[in-house]
This record gives C-alpha cells, structure tokens and sequence, in this order.
C-alpha cells in the first residue's frame, strides 16, 4: 500500500474515531424546531403506559337445541338413491360397482402421477388407461393380475 494512502486512511480513521459521540455543532444538520432529541433517564419501569380499553362484551353463545322427534325424518323412510353420475361418465354407463372396480384397476397399474382413473371420466379412457400400462410390460416380465381382468 503507498504511504501516502495508508496515511490517509489512518487519519480518516482517527477523525471518525474521536468524533463518535460527541454533539454535532454544525446548525445546518439540527433537528427541525419542535423536536426533542434528549434520551430519557428514567427507567422503563418510571414510564407511564397507557391502559388498554376494556374488551367489547362478548354475548354468551347459544345452548344448543335438539330438533324436536317430530321434525327430524326417519332415515329408513328415505329410499336408497343409487349414484348416477353425469352423462358421458363411466358411473353412469356402468353403474356404481363396476365403475369403482375399473378404477381399482387402473390406479393398481396406472404409472402416472395423474391418471384419468376416475368414476367422473368415460369407461373408454379408464380402460384405455390400463390397456396402455399394462402394454409398457415387456414380454419377459409379469403383469399384474389387473392387466388379466
């Protein structure tokens, strides 16, 4: 390092060091008129705190009621609805059973992080689905009991 620089540094360094801490007398950077810069000697414990308003009252909640026997209808007076599912779905074409058991099909063999085995989709694509995992077996391999079915 050159002389000259070091001694620069050296006395921009002792200039900080013996300013930290004393006031600034330059009135140019004075606080604005009005502010108090004084720290407070007090202790924490010396300051008033301002209490916090009482919480809103709350009403209590409501008991809860049974509904009477009378307005509560037997559940063995409701028949059984079977699941139809939208046109076009394989729950639909099928039926609720069959369905579900194409579907347990094709998720057992399915590699895919998302695939259409899904009661909501045609019986066509679950199938298709599982035709096409199982097709990615090679000829030495065993299939799973679900490409047999």
């Amino acid at each position: 390092m050159r002389p000259a620089l070091a001694a620069s540094l050296l006395a921009l360094t002792a200039a900080l060091l013996t300013g930290c801490g004393q006031p600034q007398s330059d009135p140019a950077e004075a606080p604005p008129a009005g502010v108090d810069t004084r720290l407070s000697q007090e202790p924490i414990d010396a300051v008033p705190i301002k209490e916090a308003p009482p919480p809103a009252p709350v009403a209590p909640p409501k008991p809860k009621t049974e509904p009477a026997p009378e307005a509560a209808a037997p559940e063995a007076a409701t028949p059984a609805v079977p699941p139809v599912g939208e046109p076009g779905s394989c729950l639909a074409e099928i039926g609720e059973a069959r369905a579900k058991s194409l579907v347990t099909r094709c998720i057992a063999v399915s590699p895919a992080t998302r695939p259409p085995c899904n009661t909501a989709n045609p019986c066509a694509l679950i199938q298709g689905e599982i035709d096409r995992a199982c097709a990615m077996y090679g000829p030495d391999e065993q299939k799973p009991k679900e490409c047999a079915a």
